[in-house]
Parts: structure tokens; C-alpha cells; sequence
């Protein structure tokens, strides 16, 4: 198991206590691991397949994210593979409202600009 990575119970970034939550927004808020996660929400994927798939990723980067995942318990590694556990396909649910949310808070962005541009033109 990784080290570094981000447990509940263990201090993380913005929680000496470690608060689920806040362990969560720390491994979630690692560069690149939001896109690993998002490679796997079809199944499993090689380690070949991630540097072809994120090829701005360094591959000393993309086996530390996994790790982590894996630490976590968000992720599985096998011989197809790495894939979600349980708890990982239940946290890509979990960010389905944080993605409307998104879409709608963009929306609001784009158009509070296209308002701005026009009274300023």
C-alpha cells in the first residue's frame, strides 16, 4: 500500500484529523486522478492503455495515482487490468450531480461574460 496516499483517519490536506471527506477531496484533488477514474467507468484498463489514453500524464505519475487508487480501495488491480471496486463505481455515481451541477454553473459563467462583453462593447 501506498504511503502517500490519502486515507480516512489519517491527517490529510485541510484536515489534521483526516475527516472522510476531506481524505476524499485530497486524493479526488491529485493531479491527473479524476481522469484515471474517468478511463475506467467502461472497465477495466492496462497500464499501456492509460499512457495512450493521457499522454500529457507522465507514466511515474499515472502508476502513482493508481497506487493511490489502490491504496484506497477505490481501485483493483488484475490481470485484465485495473477496474473499480465497489466503492469505486459508487464514487463516479456519487460525482453524476457534481457534473450538472458543473454544467450549469458554466452555463451561468458563459453567459454572466457574454452579458459583460456586451455592456462593455
Amino acid at each position: 500500500m501506498s504511503e502517500r496516499a490519502p486515507l480516512p483517519g489519517r491527517p490529510v490536506r485541510g484536515s489534521e484529523t483526516g475527516r472522510p471527506l476531506m481524505a476524499a477531496f485530497d486524493l479526488l484533488g491529485r493531479r491527473w486522478m479524476l481522469r484515471i477514474l474517468w478511463e475506467m467507468r467502461r472497465g477495466s484498463v492496462r497500464f499501456s492503455e492509460f499512457r495512450d489514453r493521457i499522454p500529457e500524464a507522465s507514466p511515474t505519475t499515472i502508476s502513482q495515482r493508481l497506487d493511490e487508487l489502490v491504496a484506497a480501495r477505490i481501485v483493483n488491480q488484475g490481470r485484465s487490468g485495473y477496474r473499480l471496486t465497489k466503492h469505486g463505481a459508487g464514487l463516479l455515481l456519487a460525482l453524476g450531480p457534481l457534473e450538472l451541477w458543473a454544467q450549469s454553473w458554466g452555463a451561468r459563467v458563459a453567459e454572466a461574460g457574454d452579458q459583460e462583453s456586451r455592456v462593455n462593447r
